[in-house]
C-alpha cells in the first residue's frame, strides 16, 4: 500500500498525487507519472485514464458531470512529465462534448473524448443486476505478485477469479472476475478514482490459459451512471467489480464490466479492447 504524501504542508492521497496536474492555460496542464502507479510498461491504464478526466474536471468550461469516457492507448506513457491538453469540441444545451490529449516531447502517447451533462430527473430503471455476494467484511484481503506495482494502491478482495498466477490454477473455461475493491488508503469515490477502478482487472486472457503473456489495453470506454449523490453516497466504501470477455482471437479480446456500489447502485459499466500475444 502507498504511503500518503505531502503537498504546501498537506497530507495527499497518492491517487490525487498520481493525477495531479499544473494548469499552464488554455485547457493545457503539465503532470508527471507516480512510481506508486507502475505497470510493467508505463503506468497503469486506469491512473492514465484517470488523469485525463482530472483534465476535464479542472476545466473552467466544463459543464456538469461526465456520462462517458472513451481512452485511446495510443502507445506507451514514458516515465516523467507529460502535457495533457482538454478541449471543448462542441457545447449543447445539456451536453458538452471534449477531445483530450497526452503528449509527451510533442508526441500524442494518448487520445481521449469525454461527454458531459446537466443530468435531470428522469424515469428510470436499472436491468443489470448485483450479484449476490457476502459483503466485503466477509471476504479476506487477496494478496498480488510483488512486481505488479500499481496493485499495491487497491484494497482487492476477490470473490471469483482470481489471478491465476496465484492459485496455481489451469486453464479455464470462464474469463469472469468478481471482486469487491476499493482505494488503499481509503478514499471517498469521485469521477477520477471511479475512472481508475473501471481498469483494475488484470487481463482476461490470463485467467482463460491460466498464465500471464504479453497484453495491454488498446481502448477503453466507460459509460458512468453514477451522479454526484451516488458517489457522496458510496463514500469509501468498496466497489463491487465484475468482468468478463465476450470473445478472443487475432491477437485481440474484449471486456465488459459492472461496477456497483455496497448500496447496489449500479455506477458504472465499461468496456475494453485488449491486444495479446500467446
Amino acid at each position: 500500500m502507498s504511503e500518503p504524501g505531502t503537498r504546501g504542508g498537506a497530507q495527499v492521497h497518492p491517487f490525487d498525487d498520481a493525477i495531479a496536474l499544473a494548469p499552464r492555460g488554455g485547457g493545457t496542464y503539465t503532470g508527471a507519472t507516480s512510481p506508486a502507479y507502475a505497470n510493467m510498461v508505463g503506468p497503469y491504464g486506469g491512473i492514465t485514464a484517470a488523469t485525463l478526466l482530472e483534465g476535464v474536471e479542472r476545466h473552467p468550461e466544463r459543464i456538469g458531470t461526465p456520462v462517458s469516457l472513451t481512452v485511446n492507448y495510443a502507445g506507451p506513457v514514458g516515465d516523467g512529465e507529460f502535457t495533457v491538453t482538454a478541449r471543448p469540441a462542441r457545447t449543447n444545451r445539456s451536453t458538452q462534448h471534449w477531445s483530450v490529449e497526452l503528449t509527451q516531447d510533442g508526441v500524442v502517447v494518448t487520445t481521449a473524448t469525454a461527454v458531459y451533462a446537466r443530468r435531470r430527473d428522469t424515469w428510470e430503471s436499472t436491468e443489470a443486476a448485483m450479484p449476490d455476494v457476502p459483503p466485503p467484511g466477509d471476504v479476506l484481503v487477496s494478496a498480488m505478485p510483488d512486481y505488479v506495482q500499481w496493485a499495491k494502491n487497491y484494497e482487492m478482495r476477490y470473490l471469483e477469479g482470481p489471478v491465476p498466477s496465484l492459485e496455481g490454477a489451469g486453464e479455464s473455461a470462464d474469463s469472469t472476475t468478481t471482486l469487491w475493491v476499493r482505494d488503499a488508503p481509503a478514499r471517498p469515490l469521485d469521477f477520477p478514482g471511479l475512472t481508475s477502478l473501471c481498469d483494475v482487472f488484470y487481463p482476461r486472457v490470463f485467467l482463460r490459459r491460466g498464465q500471464a503473456m504479453p497484453a495491454g489495453t488498446i481502448s477503453l470506454t466507460v459509460y458512468f451512471h453514477a451522479d454526484a449523490d451516488a458517489l457522496a453516497a458510496q463514500g469509501d466504501r468498496p466497489v463491487l467489480a465484475r468482468a468478463r470477455a465476450n470473445r478472443f482471437g487475432r491477437g485481440y479480446f474484449d471486456q465488459s464490466a459492472f461496477l456497483w456500489g455496497t448500496d447496489g447502485a449500479l455506477l458504472a459499466t465499461t468496456h475494453q479492447l485488449v491486444y495479446f500475444k500467446g
